[in-house]
This record gives structure tokens, sequence and C-alpha cells, in this order.
């Protein structure tokens, strides 16, 4: 039974597993890599808990098969670096991942982007299982997206592909987005879109937890609020779906768990704003994997770059 190490590096913390050929996560850990302000750099932070986590279970480089990263940000997964970034991330553009974890391991090294994983994950061992045409959208302090069409990552010329979040949907009278545009749908999508919409209302409305408690408690205010929200990622959503009609739409991030207050509006939404065609047999639900998702979804992208599987 092949074993792996998969990385999946997000704004504020590394999660590290050794994950097997079905899927599985043996063993886990997670580290900070903001711990003191990003005065060390993310990926000295990752390789130094990749060789902390490996030494803590007793687990020799050399037997593992390869190393799948998930990372934030927009990866190039042909060179292994991050190209790019829409967030305050001091010294992580041209962060060389896929090298330094090479040099430094001796093993194979595939990086792609954390919601392309995450998607593959879910295709690989999670709600996706035995789809071929999936949308995968995570919902956080922005919006990732991962899009699998034909049974294939749709990844584009450099890997850059599936950034869904900066579809622009407010493209003339739109706000200011941290990449530079104006309108982009993580702008209105996001769970941060949600909580800033909640905050100008009610201060104690501070997070996604104390928001969706209102809600349960029929807080007219924050019903109105939520329904705006599911419109605007429903109108996006559905934009995608005249694109690539897939059969399912995974949505994951925190609020996921949110059944009858997130992802049943949304399917309803979707449903009504795209032509009847395209309805049809399409499913939209929650992501099943959670926090495992990236770093299961990297090892799968390894075995697929890899190892042809």
């Amino acid at each position: 039974m092949k074993h792996y190490l998969g990385i999946d590096i997000g704004g504020t913390a590394v999660k590290l597993g050794i994950v097997d050929e079905t899927g599985a996560v043996l063993a886990k850990a997670e580290e900070s890599v903001s711990f003191d302000g990003y005065r060390t750099t993310i990926l000295t932070t990752v390789l130094k808990a990749a060789q902390a986590f490996l030494a803590a279970q007793s687990v020799p480089a050399e037997s593992l098969a390869g190393i799948g990263v998930s990372a934030t940000g927009q990866i190039d997964s042909r060179k292994g670096i991050v190209a790019g970034t829409c967030g305050n991330l001091p010294n992580y553009i041209g962060a060389p991942i896929k090298a330094e974890l090479e040099k430094t391991f001796g093993l194979p090294v595939t990086v792609a982007n954390d919601a392309n994983c995450m998607t593959l994950g879910e295709v690989w061992v999670g709600g996706a299982q035995g789809y071929t045409d999936v949308i995968g959208v995570t919902l956080g302090t922005g919006v990732g997206g991962g899009i699998l069409t034909g049974g294939r990552l749709l990844e584009g010329a450099r890997g850059l592909g599936g950034e869904l979040g900066h579809y622009r949907t407010h493209a003339l009278d739109g706000v200011d987005c941290t990449c530079g545009a104006k309108g982009c749908w993580e702008r209105y999508a996001a769970t941060t879109a949600l909580v800033r919409a909640a905050q100008e209302k009610d201060p104690a409305w501070k997070d996604g937890r104390a928001i969706f408690a209102a809600a349960e408690a029929d807080n007219e205010t924050v019903l109105a609020l939520l329904d705006a929200w599911t419109d605007e990622i429903a109108q996006g959503l559905a934009g995608m779906v005249h694109i690539f009609n897939p059969q399912l739409i995974l949505i994951g991030g925190g609020v996921s768990a949110q059944q009858k207050l997130l992802i049943e509006p949304i399917a309803e939404k979707v449903k009504a704003s795209v032509m009847p065609a395209f309805a049809e047999g399409l499913e939209i639900r929650a992501a099943q994997l959670h926090n495992d998702a990236g770093m299961v979804g990297a090892v799968y992208y390894f075995r697929q770059t890899m190892e042809k599987e």
C-alpha cells in the first residue's frame, strides 16, 4: 500500500496528513503559518512543519511515494510556484513550493490550487465519486472553485484555471475587489460579504455562527440578508451552469453545514435561474470531506499527474 504526504497550505494554517492510496487519512496535524505576522515566510514554516510531522509520526521520507500539495493563491501547477494572490500574504508570491520540497525530502512533488484540490478530493473519496462533470465552490474569506469537465480537472494553460471567485457578476457598478477589478463574484458571494452586510445592521453579528444562530431564531433582518446573499451565490452559479453543464455542484467551506438556510435555497434558486434543460438532473449539495479535502485532493492530483491513476 503506497503512502503519501498531503500538504494543504492556507492563509493562516498548514494542514499535513499521511494519506494512503485509497484516500484514507492515516494521521494529520496542523500548524499556524501566521504565528509571527508572516515574518517567517509561509514556505519556511511549511518545510519545518512537514519535517516535524514526519518525525513525530516516525515516517521516513523514503518510505513515501510522493508529496501532493494544495495551496492557496494562483498556483502555476506546471512549475509548482505561487504565481499570484489576491490577498495580503507577504513573501508568498513566487514561492518555489515544488523545488524546495523536492530538495528537502528527495521525493517527487506536485502543487495545485486549494479549491481545485478540494474538488478532486470530493471526486476521489467524497460527495462527487462517480461524477465526470462537477463544479466545486468553497465559500469563506473569498470564493474558491474547481471545475471537473469530462472527468478531467480544468486547469488552463498554466494550471491557473477555475478561478471562479473572480468571475465578474457586477462588472459595471460593483465594489472594488482585492484583485484590482470591480464587481468580482467573491465580493458578493463569500462568507465575508454576508458578515460585512450583517455587521452594518448589528455589530453582534460578527461571524457566520452568530448570523446563522439569529436566522435559526427567525430574525427577519438576518433572514432578509441571507436571502440576498444566497441570491448572489445562485446567480453566479447559474452563469457557470450555462457554461459547463455540470451534473453536480458541491458547496464547501464552514457555512456549507447549513443545509436548510443555505444549501436548499441555493439549489432552488439556481434551478429556477437556468434554462430548463440545464436544470434537468442537476444536483446541488454540500461537500463531504471538510478540512481533509485539500490534502486528500492534493494526493489525488499527484496520483493523476505523476502515476497516471
